[in-house]
């Protein structure tokens, strides 16, 4: 089922996960140990991120420096699917525009619509760790824009190879990210929303939002993409935080700030413990808030959170629902 269905049969907000491909050489054992903490909230669907091959240099025994690439987290497609036949949950597999052709692209999502996945989530991606800014593949896409156009394309049976007869429509749900806080790169927040509105009117069906940790910067955002005319949900994106080092850490990853009380009450905490409990006490009330605001979906990076989600989304589904 398409994430827009899950969205418009719900009842209440729904409450979706997303994860991280294994590391290269380990197995999907521990994921499944993952996904079995979270069916007990019935997930309608659940991400799989996708990271692109980095670089790096190592020296040959002639002294000389061979440029290796290498994919830590392979296999997002193969996990959706393994996902969605063992335990019958939809899932959205990421696509980004850094190290792919569009043949690459094409070709997989060719694979994804063979195994009957009908979501994907289009991203630019970042830049690699060792280049200072976002470089395309030379035969790829150089934005989440034209990622869309290409699919919006399959899903009317129009392939790459245009003499292709009697070509197969796709039926991909397409979501694409929106920022709360804006993008780093835009040089302002109305530079950013119409960015976003390009990619809803290029074909985008859905939005999640980067994580954020005051909700008035959704409440913003929501309102400012209603006003540009972007009509389509919009779904909160929640990462607990469990330490007073991630208030110091994440910033500098993703681009986002802390509210002052939230900083506050963790630099105030004497151990560990508290400190993951103050994280814990604030997710639930940001994310009862958002369900209170009517969000159509909280959507959970478990990364780095896995420990503490269970816990949070219990005490969440225990009262009532906002609908």
């Amino acid at each position: 089922m398409r994430v827009t269905e899950h969205l418009s049969n719900r009842k209440r907000s729904l409450i979706s996960f997303e994860i991280l491909p294994p590391l290269k050489g380990k197995n999907i054992s521990a994921l499944y140990r993952t996904i079995d903490k979270l069916l007990e909230f019935e997930p309608p669907f659940i991400n799989v991120t996708y990271h692109r091959a980095e670089y790096k240099f190592k020296q040959r025994e002639n002294g000389m420096f061979e440029k290796v690439y290498i994919r830590k987290r392979p296999g997002t497609v193969g996990i959706c699917a393994a996902i969605k036949y063992k335990y019958g949950i939809d899932t959205v597999p990421h696509l980004v525009c850094g190290g792919f052709s569009r043949m690459e692209t094409e070709d997989a999502l060719m694979d994804l619509n063979y195994l009957g996945i009908d979501n994907v989530l289009l991203l630019r991606g970042d830049a690699m760790h060792n280049e200072r800014n976002f470089v395309r593949h030379e035969k790829g896409h150089g934005n989440a824009c034209d990622l869309v156009k290409q699919t919006v394309e399959l899903n009317k049976g129009v392939y790459l190879e245009d003499e292709l007869s009697d070509a197969v429509e796709t039926n991909f749900c397409i979501g694409v990210a929106g920022y709360p806080e804006k993008h780093f790169e835009s040089p302002s927040m109305e530079v950013d929303l119409a960015y976003l509105k390009h990619k809803v009117d290029c074909g985008a069906d859905y939005i999640v939002t980067q994580m954020f940790y005051d909700n008035k910067h959704y409440f913003s955002f929501v309102k400012r993409c209603r006003e540009e005319g972007i009509e389509v949900p919009i779904i909160p994106g929640i990462r607990p935080i469990t330490s007073l080092k991630n208030l110091y850490v994440l910033p500098g990853i993703f681009h986002i700030a802390f509210p002052n009380e939230l900083v506050a009450a963790m630099q105030a905490c004497k151990t560990p413990e508290e400190e993951k409990m103050i994280g814990i006490d604030w997710t639930i009330k940001q994310a009862q808030e958002l369900i209170d605001f009517g969000a159509p979906c909280l959507h959970f990076y478990t990364y780095g959170s896995m420990k503490v989600i269970p816990s949070i989304v219990r005490e969440l589904v225990s009262k009532p629902y906002s609908v």
